[in-house]
């Protein structure tokens, strides 16, 4: 469909030059947004036709008895109610309407979206519209004015592609009418503008940049809610999904017994199996909501619930062959209602991570505000996957949106509350645990810096003398330093000895002359010039 689009871009200027708002003078000017818009909403619509007209005449040529529409018209009626299906719009029907809608068919007109919206945010050069790259550490004003113009980019884009592609969709609901169905015009109309819209805005913020970049442009706390809310309903979702395969597999044979009572043959084999994986997402979401609790239904009074399980007459559809059987449930499934709180666990985290609460008491509040989002999301998701099949008993198929969505927002919400709480108060915390030494290894540092710098001038000393060991503080200890022990001083009871037996030897008459000076005399002058001390040395052995 890009390339068709592609095309378009590069046709002559003569006949672009007819559309309104489009100028063929200058090479380098490019269409308005909204007539970009309009030619990317047209060009979706005519492919998404043309795929599901090819499959309505496959399916017509297989069972020619005018199961499908009689002749060609009707094929393409066919093919035209389905296209309105696959946005979930439903028909009027004699007798009652059609709700239930396969959520996988609107798989093709949102992928068909999503490339018309590529096209249109390139054709259009929405990437030179937006505001320039702030630099680093630029005011947080500046940052948010930019985020809000690139939040208004992304909805006019939107709002450019789904206003004509939610026109032309009208029209379809006006051709596709006939004798036995009959469109509503208003929900077609809805239906096709919100997945527009939705593909628009997404293909448009990808233009801005990658998919991780998308969060960035909402603000923090929306921006925490929306993440959790996306993980809640992702892990419900995951569940939902073992949930579906593992009936499959347990009631296997059930499935292949309404398989076989069908016979539909090779060509109708392949179609019944494509539309029970149009179905799927029906399925998986009929899943959750019985995880959550309140189950679902299949025909009015019937209920399929982990509190038990009560059911009639089952349409011949072979992936509802994976039902459980009425009567009670056994006690070990009531603990599926766990899996819930877990996802709310989960959930709280990542919200208390991207925006931590500076006080303890808001974090358990935005957690439980998590919680009430992921429930409206699943009332709205239930709504969806349910509806009426005509009137009388399959008037109600699906589960119930208001009880889906109170159930998943206690569960949610307690969980993420309790989680988040915790969580924020770790956060909390670990910031208030920093090491001082880490907190002060800057000024640590700096400090050293500046006395190398100081010693390299000459303003400090380079090798300071550290203080000397001594049981006092410092300050005495600098008046009254440790005396050494030399390893040349003699022993004083050595000496002594010594000398007495000096003494008593006779001594030889000695020269007149100026005697040496006493060894055991110490002589210690005062800095003043004061007296001299005499010490005796045998003054420890009279005491």
């Amino acid at each position: 469909m890009t390339a068709i689009l592609d095309q378009l871009r590069t046709a002559p200027r003569s006949v672009l030059g007819k559309l309104p708002g489009v100028s063929g003078d200058d090479d380098e000017s490019r269409r308005p947004l909204p007539v970009s818009g309009m030619l990317a909403a047209a060009c979706t619509l005519g492919v998404g036709l043309a795929v599901l007209t090819t499959l309505t005449l496959v399916g017509w040529m297989a069972a020619p008895r005018g199961a499908l529409g009689s002749g060609l018209p009707g094929v393409f009626r066919t093919a035209a109610q389905l296209w309105l299906a696959a946005h979930h719009a439903g028909f009027a029907i004699p007798g009652g309407r059609v709700g239930l809608l396969p959520l996988g068919l609107m798989v093709l007109p949102a992928a068909l979206l999503y490339r018309a919206a590529r096209w249109m945010a390139r054709d259009a050069d929405l990437r030179l519209r937006l505001p320039a790259r702030l630099p680093k550490n630029s005011p947080r004003e500046q940052a948010n004015a930019r985020r809000r113009a690139q939040l208004v980019l992304v909805a006019q884009a939107g709002v450019s592609l789904a206003a004509p592609y939610a026109l032309l969709a009208g029209l379809i609901a006006v051709v596709a009418r006939n004798d036995v169905t009959q469109p509503f015009i208003g929900e077609a109309l809805i239906s096709h503008f919100a997945l527009a819209f939705l593909a628009g805005s997404l293909a448009t913020a990808r233009t801005i940049g990658p998919w991780r970049a998308m969060p960035r442009l909402l603000p923090e706390r929306v921006r925490a809610l929306t993440v959790g809310t996306a993980v809640a309903t992702a892990l419900l979702l995951v569940m939902g999904f073992g949930l579906v395969l593992a009936a499959v597999v347990i009631n296997f044979q059930q499935v292949r017994d309404l398989s076989s009572v069908l016979s539909p043959g090779f060509v109708g084999g392949v179609l019944l199996v494509l539309l029970q994986l149009l179905y799927l997402l029906n399925a998986v979401i009929w899943a959750s909501s019985y995880i959550a609790g309140p189950g679902f239904a299949i025909g009015a009074d019937t209920l399929v619930a982990p509190t038990g399980v009560e059911l009639g007459t089952v349409p011949s559809l072979p992936l509802l062959g994976a039902l459980p059987e009425s009567g009670t449930v056994p006690a070990w499934m009531m603990a599926v209602v766990a899996l819930p709180f877990a996802a709310g666990a989960v959930a709280g985290v990542m919200v208390a991570r991207i925006s931590p609460s500076p006080s303890y008491e808001a974090a358990p509040l935005w957690g439980f505000l998590t919680g009430v989002v992921t429930g409206l999301v699943w009332g709205g998701l239930a709504a969806l996957s349910g509806g009426p099949i005509g009137g009388g008993r399959l008037a109600t198929v699906g589960p119930s949106p208001w009880e889906v969505a109170l159930s998943v927002a206690l569960e949610i919400g307690v969980a993420a509350g309790i989680s988040a709480g915790v969580t924020n108060l770790l956060l909390l915390n670990r910031r208030a645990r920093v090491p001082l030494d880490k907190a002060a290894a800057p000024v640590r540092k700096a400090g050293a810096a500046l006395a190398k710098a100081a010693s390299k001038v000459g303003l400090a000393e380079a090798d300071p003398r550290p203080l000397p060991g001594h049981w006092m503080d410092a300050t005495e200890a600098d008046t009254q330093p440790i005396p050494v022990i030399r390893d040349d001083w003699q022993d004083e009871h050595a000496s002594a000895e010594a000398e007495t037996l000096a003494q008593a030897r006779p001594r030889p008459v000695a020269p007149e002359g100026p005697r040496p000076p006493r060894k055991d005399i110490v002589d210690e002058s005062d800095d003043r010039g004061g007296h001299v001390i005499y010490v005796d040395p045998y003054a420890w052995d009279r005491d």
